[in-house]
């Protein structure tokens, strides 16, 4: 992101990124998880973007709405789909990135259909089910409508959006290429060159070297610990995610990026017991590239965190977020991603404090 985006924004202070919205209290992805992490002072909201049939770009983790496991039992439930009766045939087995899946797509639904269904928390034994069958599935243009009607009442710091292309080659391989539609959307919605609260991210390399011939928008790329870029792997390209962190690796990213958005073990590796390590070099050689890092992803659940900052013994119950986020903000990060972004903005305020 380029300085005068920065200012505009908390210059001293890391970005909070609402993953998937306040997923930690709502279920992911619909508009009242995005606009209550607004309220609860994210600096960014972000959905994952995913086509219907119809070619509309709609909020989901991932294009599954539902997925069968083996034993006939459902995952990743994040709608209704499974319980409607009217699209029992639409469950078909798929390769989505060279893994089976079984289930149901929003690439097989129009976006009149996928209307009719109602968002599920994909944690229910975590975070339970109150808000279920509440809310509806949004669009890409609804997200921007929301942003608009926030930000008119925001002058001088609005509410940024950080959306990923999620399975950019699937969806290329089906006629249904995220990039465009995209890019028209968020310029019709006035969101062009390097200074617009954007950010597009993906964990492909193909689509944000295409995506920087579309737009001045700022570009991240997604790195995972291990594995590889789809693209690549569709190509032929031998390189792993690890070759993009070499110093030679950062270089070329930041020839179309402005940021990495990292696993939150690439900055700070966990050690045997689960407890947090010595920070890597990464953030420091992805600055000096001249790259911002944003890691993921931070959650209040004991679950998730490290086990010096679980409170307990229940998985479900929250832990000391804030004196993790300390110990990564202190190894450098630029911004975080978190499904609980009131307690992420009160980690921020409390070093701010500190800092006098």
């Amino acid at each position: 992101m380029e300085a005068p985006l920065r200012a505009m924004l908390r210059p001293m202070d890391p970005l909070v990124i609402a993953h998937r919205g306040a997923s930690g209290c709502r279920p992911e992805h619909t508009l009242a998880a995005y606009a209550l992490a607004i309220e609860q002072g994210a600096d960014f909201i972000e959905p994952d973007l995913v086509s219907t049939r119809d070619g509309v770009l709609v909020a989901r983790h991932e294009n599954a709405l539902a997925l069968l496991h083996p034993d006939g039992s459902l995952r990743e439930a994040t709608t209704d789909v499974a319980d409607r009766p009217e699209f029992a045939a639409r469950c078909r087995k798929k390769s989505i990135d060279g893994h089976a899946r079984i289930g149901w797509f929003t690439e097989d639904f129009t976006w009149a259909e996928l209307q009719t269904l109602r968002a599920r928390e994909r944690l229910p034994a975590l975070r339970g089910t109150a808000f279920d069958d509440r809310f509806a599935v949004p669009s890409l243009d609804q997200i921007l409508s929301l942003l608009a009607e926030v930000n008119a009442h925001r002058p001088g710091r609005p509410v940024g959006l950080y959306p990923e292309t999620k399975h950019p080659s699937h969806f290329q391989s089906l006629g249904l290429a995220l990039e465009p539609p995209l890019v028209r959307a968020l310029h019709g919605a006035g969101l062009r060159g390097p200074r617009a609260p954007v950010f597009i991210q993906s964990f492909e390399v193909a689509n944000l070297r295409a995506l920087r011939e579309m737009t001045e928008l700022p570009l991240v790329q997604l790195v995972e610990p291990g594995g590889a870029p789809r693209d690549f792997t569709l190509s032929g390209d031998q390189r792993r995610y690890a070759d993009l962190l070499t110093p030679a690796g950062l270089g070329e990213v930041a020839r179309y990026a402005q940021a990495l958005g990292v696993h939150a073990d690439l900055v700070i590796p966990r050690r045997l017991g689960g407890v947090l390590g010595t920070p890597t070099p990464l953030v420091a050689r992805a600055h000096a590239a001249g790259l911002q890092v944003h890691a993921w992803t931070f959650r209040a659940e004991n679950r998730f965190l490290p086990a010096q900052f679980w409170r307990g013994t229940d998985p479900a119950a929250h832990g000391d977020l804030a004196g993790c986020l300390d110990a990564f903000l202190d190894a450098g990060l630029d911004g975080f991603f978190t499904d609980h972004p009131a307690q992420g903005r009160a980690a921020v305020q409390a070093r701010a404090a500190r800092r006098g």
